[in-house]
């Protein structure tokens, strides 16, 4: 028996030590089931990808630096990758989401995401990354929230509300996925969706009887903070309140000059928080928009979404028209210029103490420059596909990162031009050799008739200018080098171009993307590769230990491998609990 309680003490001890190592940074742990079910929310009955059985799925809410658990099953009929768009991944492009970093998971099979959000504070969201999956649903929003040593730069709201808004049709993913592949455009979307329902039945002639509609409840005095996700396929929306100003706070991770707007211009992929103060009347409910942008709106009209303010102490129902969208029909400076206006909090603290602008993102020389340009789609070897710099991108069937991690040959070419080709388009798997530690600055030309939004993976980028025509080296002259905002996705207005700066102080293989699902979809996108070439670096953590294999090293795959626990968090209690197994193992052989 003192043989015993030895072995026990010594594991309570063994336990406590590896506790104690685990416990500065906590651990959140999510379980997604990703499956499809049957909704309605423009009323007709269609197949929407759920988590968990809701449409949309749960917010994850946690603190700079926790750990991030989620275990996802997939219940679909095909392949499955979840993308944690604008998480950052520090030092683990293995836990992306996306076809350059991750084999897909099989159906039926389930795979565990361990990840920190490092270093990051802000509003986002997250989505299935594959087969244009998005268009069906499986998204949710994605809160980190300051640590409570660092002050956020407003009075705490009251409450937290957030809101996915997006364009919307009522045939599923694969459907619409075969018209893209037949080389048609997919058309003008059914509707637009406020939370995954459909809008309040404001016009009798517009919108059908008996469609649910999202009520958001909030107390008359009080101020929220709203935060607004546009995770639909490839419509800019104009969201706006009725009589309420939108108090801009933050957008994807940074705190922004805070200023009123009436109403604001959200593009595919972007993400914002506002200060609301329910100020007031409360003789009946208020209009919640969010509508279709640089359209036709005589003919787009269906293409609104609607939900409800509702003050606990309302009187009656919202009635009569909604609150004017932009009167900019004629004018196509008014939004760009709206865009300008949105700037960066120098003076307030992130996630962490010092402020924001001690980065002083201006006085750095830029070591890399890339013209990233798009144009409409074109036909290549016979297929309809979208092109970046006249590259059309083609996924390779081994990720970039996992061949690297192997050593694999001709996956990928690192050739990607610094401007675009002068001869013609073509399909390729070529990848931008970024320079760690370099400063890359991106010019996205959009030469294109719609709004196309980027976004880059692993990284914020500065914002620096925006302007119509063609981006020239004089271009310069007009960038922000104090206050542009740091941000994961910019839009670029068609005719127009963006430029943007990155610290490229992240390793991994980082995606770079058209958030326009269509347009991705046909190949508009390519990958920056950042490696450290100093030997036994730290600056990138191992592959985790349940990385899925396929392509060229999908023999390496075993089906067990599914069941067990990642790099970040999982370590510690696998260590556990072997020491478990052995303890118990030589308690008995003292029996």
């Amino acid at each position: 028996m003192a043989s015993c309680s030895y072995f026990l003490l010594l594991f309570i001890n063994i336990c406590l030590l590896l506790g104690s190592s685990y416990s500065e940074d906590p651990s959140f742990s999510y379980e997604f089931e990703v499956s499809y079910i049957t909704a309605s929310p423009l009323g007709v009955p269609q197949q929407v990808i759920a988590i968990n059985g809701k449409f949309p799925g749960p917010t994850i809410n946690v603190t700079t630096n926790n750990y991030v658990v989620v275990n996802v099953r997939n219940k679909l009929d095909e392949d499955l990758l979840m993308h944690w768009s604008g998480v950052q991944q520090r030092r683990s492009s293995w836990q992306d989401g996306v076809l350059g970093t991750n084999c897909p998971i099989p159906p039926k099979w389930n795979w565990t995401y361990e990840f920190q959000v490092k270093d990051q504070i802000g509003s986002y969201y997250y989505f299935p990354s594959l087969n244009f999956q998005r268009a069906s649903g499986g998204f949710g929003t994605f809160i980190i929230n300051n640590r409570a040593i660092i002050p956020i730069p407003f009075d705490t709201p009251y409450g937290d509300i957030t809101m996915v808004i997006g364009d919307w049709y009522t045939q599923n993913h694969t459907a619409l996925r075969r018209t893209l592949n037949s080389g048609r455009d997919l058309g003008m979307p059914d509707g637009v969706l406020i939370n995954g329902k459909g809008p309040y039945r404001y016009n009798d002639t517009l919108v059908p009887d008996g469609i649910d509609y999202e009520t958001i409840t909030v107390h008359p005095g009080k101020t929220y903070r709203i935060r607004v996700s546009n995770v639909g396929i490839s419509t800019s929306l104009n969201f706006r309140i009725q009589n309420h100003n939108l108090l801009l706070a933050e957008t994807e991770g940074s705190y922004t000059v805070q200023q009123n707007y009436t109403s604001l211009d959200i593009h595919v992929g972007q993400s914002y928080s506002f200060l609301v103060t329910m100020d007031q009347n409360a003789s009946s409910d208020y209009y919640i928009v969010a509508s279709a942008r640089f359209v036709n709106e005589t003919v787009w009209q269906r293409v609104t979404g609607v939900g409800i303010l509702h003050y606990t102490n309302s009187k009656g129902k919202a009635s009569g028209p909604l609150p004017d969208p932009p009167q900019d029909q004629y004018d196509k400076t008014f939004s760009m210029n709206q865009a300008r206006s949105i700037r960066w909090n120098v003076s307030a603290s992130g996630a962490r103490p010092n402020p924001q602008g001690s980065f002083r993102y201006g006085s750095i020389n830029v070591t890399e420059v890339y013209v990233l340009k798009n144009k409409p789609p074109v036909m290549i070897d016979g297929k309809r596909r979208t092109t970046l710099s006249g590259i059309s991108f083609t996924n390779p069937a081994t990720p970039i990162r996992l061949a690297d991690q192997y050593k694999l040959k001709g996956v990928y070419k690192l050739n990607f031009p610094t401007r675009p080709l002068t001869g013609p388009p073509r399909m390729e798997t070529s990848v931008i050799n970024g320079t760690y530690r370099g400063f890359m600055e991106v010019i996205l030309q959009n030469n294109d008739t719609n709004v196309q939004t980027y976004h880059v993976n692993g990284y914020a980028f500065f914002v620096v200018g925006m302007d119509y025509g063609e981006w020239t080296e004089n271009s310069r002259g007009t960038y922000n080098k104090w206050d542009g905002i740091a941000r994961t996705t910019a839009q670029v207005y068609p005719g127009a171009w963006t430029a943007v700066l990155i610290s490229l102080d992240n390793v991994g293989v980082w995606n770079i993307r058209t958030e326009n699902l269509d347009s991705w979809y046909l190949g508009q996108e390519t990958y920056i590769r950042v490696v450290n070439p100093e030997p036994n670096n730290k600056t990138e953590f191992p592959m985790p230990d349940n990385a899925l294999f396929c392509g060229a090293l999908h023999k390496l795959q075993k089906p067990q491998d599914i069941s067990f626990g990642s790099s970040i968090g999982s370590n510690g209690s696998k260590l556990l609990l072997g020491l478990l197994l052995m303890v118990f193992a030589l308690i008995s052989t003292f029996h």
